[in-house]
This record gives C-alpha cells, structure tokens and sequence, in this order.
C-alpha cells in the first residue's frame, strides 16, 4: 500500500486525434447513411474525450501531493501547455509551487482562467482503503484514489477541455489562463493568495475565472458556487480563580460565569442572509476547562468558536457583538481573532449564463445557483476578478476514505469547460 509507481509525463497531442482517424474509415455513401455516421463520429469522440481526461487524471492521482507538496503535477502540466504555445511561470514560497500559464489567441478580448488546486489531503489510515489512494484504481464504474474528485479530475478536465478548444480555435478572442496552487487544502498562505497580492500590486485583473471545486452533489452539473461564506474564528479565554470544589466562596468558576454568555451567543439571531446566501452561523468547535481533577475548579476556560458569514454582515459588526455580550455578562476574557477569508458572490451575469448554458448541452439538467460549503481559493481570486463561479464533479466523496469520481463524469467534466470557452473566446 505504501508504494506506487509515478506515470511518466506523455507528450501533448489532440485527444481526439484517433477519434478523427476512426471517422475517417466510417462508410460514406448517401444521405441516408449520413446520420449514423455522425452519430458514431460524435461517439468516437466523446469515448476519446473521456480517455485523455482519465488517463491525466490517473497521472496526477500518482503524484502523492499532499500540502504543500506538488509532487510534480505542475511539471507534468506545464509541458503540455507549453506545447499548446502557454507562457508559464512558477511562483514558489515557502515549500508551496504556484503555476501561473497564459496564452493569447491574438485577437482582443477577456482573459479567462481556470484555476484549481494540486495538493491533496492526507489520505488517513491506508488499511481503510480499498485500494492505494495513490494509485488512480477503477472499480465499478468510478475511479478511486486520493483527489479524484478534489480535484485532479477537475485539472484533468480544465487541460484536456484546452487543448480541443485549441485544436480547432487557436485564434480566439482574449486570453486563456490558468492558476493552479499546491497549498489550498492547508493554511492557504503561500498559494493563490500570494499570486492574487502581486497582481493586486501590479494592477492586473481577469474577467472570467471558473474554479475546479467539487460543487455538485446528487449528479454531475447539478450546482454551481456562485460565492461562499467568510469565516471568521475566535479563540476565547474566560478567567476565573481557580480553587476547591468544597469552598466555591474562595474560588470564580469560569464555566459558571461562561455559561449564560454562551447560550445567549448560540441563540443570537446574526443576520437574515439575503437572496443568495443563509443567515449567519456561530458555533463553538472546542470547549474545555479543568486541570483533570475532580475536586478543583479550574482558573480558566478556553472556546473556540467560527462564523460562516454572508455579505449581509460585516467582520467588525460581528466582533462587536460578541464583545457586546461577553462584557455585559462581566467577563473577565480575551479573543484571538483569525479571518480566513471575507464573503464572495458573483451575481447571475455572462460567466453564469455560458456555464449554466454548458452543463445544460453537455448534461441535460439545468444548474441552480448556491453558496453553500466551506472557504475555497474563490475568495481571494474575487480580489481581482469580478465574475468568478465554481464547478466541478460531485462531492460526496471528498477527504473521505476511497475518495471516487464516476469515469462517466470525466468527459462531460471536460465538454462543460470546453463549451464555456467557446461561449466566452469566439473566434
């Protein structure tokens, strides 16, 4: 289980180049025969399609990424993209690699980017798998292994939606880009939070950016994430004077004071959301006291607490409203407080309309619009970046043991990237 064998990196071709070879030797003859050999072109093509997405996400699931560590995955892509003509740049701080790849199609229009991440979580205790989670196994009509879903397929799909889009439009409008990171699934410190700071300094802006996020959750195309919720946490100390239990008079039982606070703070309506996002949340992660002893109370108190904030409030609003009630409670406390990342939300505009009206041609289903779910690297991209939505395969799966994705979604996963870039770089 502890051992793998890491794919070599292949040489970028079109991958449907046997797709085409095969259609050349599909019987021609009259009109009525026409249909069906459309239908077995689309076909070939489409099984081709989802083999080049497959065989690269296998690659990178090889690749034992786990943050910081890229483990060659940026290597492996900046070959192919810099035989499609992409000028790539790497950014590294701090043990954590940065890709950062553009090409023009020389004509004048909006710089689109696909931007993603390479780092994975650690797989945990490797005799739950079923299989080497660092080494891509199909079973059963899905592909297993560590990021199948979070989100190598979704690298895999962005590269190979790429080169077909290339293949037949390299003279597009504007500009491709894509921005991939090795340190999203950790503190996100060193990652794309740092690429969006230098073009922040540089005053460089993109106008389309689709992040590869596992967003849907019954099937393939059934959400997209149009923004998410800051968070904001607190580490919160109550003092108290510690003492024995048989002489309360001589003692401050930090529990005892913190307790009304507490349920004041988890019944307090924060805000109403608005149209796009769920009221506020606050919960407590952590809370102990105590040095072990039964007959001692302990001198102090230590919570730890998170909001999941939307845009209808703010982090100085929702500071001042704990510090609001823990002071009217006479607390004796401190708060260290840390912002993960602030609320984003792109509303319905023309990055919406061209995914939404991709996943309908490539799936059939209509997409609906959410902000649900944790913090992702859409938060600092939305900096620089007016339009930025995430999409990607079903999330069911994800920072589990026998992490999946369908082999049935890798193509479509593709068509869907490929589609969105024909609606936003014509030729």
């Amino acid at each position: 289980m502890g051992t793998f064998t890491r794919p070599a990196a292949q040489p970028p071709s079109n991958p449907l180049d046997h797709a085409r070879a095969e259609s050349e030797q599909a019987p021609a003859g009259g009109p009525a025969i026409e249909p069906s050999v459309e239908s077995i072109r689309h076909s070939v093509a489409d099984d081709a399609r989802s083999q080049a997405v497959r065989a690269l996400t296998e690659a990178l699931i090889g690749r034992r990424s786990v943050t910081p560590d890229d483990a060659g995955c940026q290597e492996l892509l900046k070959a192919r993209l810099s035989t499609l003509g992409f000028h790539c740049e790497t950014i590294a701080a701090n043990g954590t690699t940065n890709l950062w790849a553009t090409r023009s199609g020389g004509r004048p229009g909006p710089l689109f980017v696909f931007a993603g991440h390479t780092d994975v979580v650690p797989p945990g205790p490797l005799d739950a798998w079923a299989s080497d989670p660092f080494v891509a196994t199909p079973r059963e009509g899905y592909l297993y292994g560590r990021g199948a879903a979070d989100m190598k397929s979704s690298i895999a799909a962005f590269m190979v939606a790429t080169e077909l889009f290339l293949g037949e439009r390299p003279q597009h409008q504007g500009q491709i880009g894509l921005l991939l990171t090795s340190d999203e699934e950790g503190p996100a410190t060193d990652g794309t939070v740092q690429v969006v700071d230098r073009f922040e300094r540089e005053g460089r802006r993109i106008d389309y950016c689709v992040v590869g996020e596992p967003t849907c959750s019954a099937q393939l195309g059934d959400t997209i994430k149009n923004g998410r919720r800051g968070s904001l946490s607190g580490r919160l100390i109550v003092q108290g004077i510690q003492g024995h239990v048989a002489y309360p008079d001589q003692a401050d039982n930090p529990i005892h004071r913190f307790a009304p606070a507490l349920s004041e703070l988890a019944a307090h309506h924060w805000d109403a959301g608005n149209a796009f996002f769920p009221p506020t949340s606050w919960q407590v992660s952590n809370l102990n006291a105590g040095t072990g002893a039964g007959n001692v109370i302990p001198g102090e108190l230590h919570a730890w607490f998170n909001f999941r904030f939307s845009t209808a409030s703010t982090i100085e609003g929702l500071r001042a409203q704990v510090h609001e009630v823990l002071d009217r409670h006479g607390l004796q406390y401190s708060i260290e407080w840390s912002l993960s990342g602030n609320p984003f939300l792109t509303e319905p505009g023309v990055l919406s309309a061209a995914l939404s009206q991709a996943i309908e041609s490539e799936c059939g289903i209509v997409p609906k619009l959410s902000t649900t779910g944790g913090t992702s690297d859409g938060r600092f991209i939305a900096r620089i970046c007016s339009q930025v939505m995430e999409f990607g395969p079903p999330n069911a799966s994800i920072h589990k043991v026998n992490e999946c994705i369908r082999l049935a979604d890798l193509g479509p996963l593709a068509g869907i990237y490929r589609r969105t870039l024909d609606a936003l770089l014509p030729v």
